[in-house]
């Protein structure tokens, strides 16, 4: 059984599910937070609106 990651585990014990792992958690916030605040033209170029 290998060290899991987060538990003092040195770099050489990073194993390929590890990263797979992370990877996978990544996209899922990527993804996520897309989904929650969506980019579009109108958003990059909008004026903050003044007070």
């Amino acid at each position: 059984m290998t060290k899991r990651i987060g538990t003092g585990a040195s770099l050489a014990d990073f194993a390929r599910r590890d990263f797979l792992a992370s990877s996978a958690l990544t996209a899922a916030l990527f993804t996520a937070a897309l989904l929650l605040f969506p980019v579009d033209a109108k958003t990059l170029h909008a004026p903050m609106p003044r007070r």
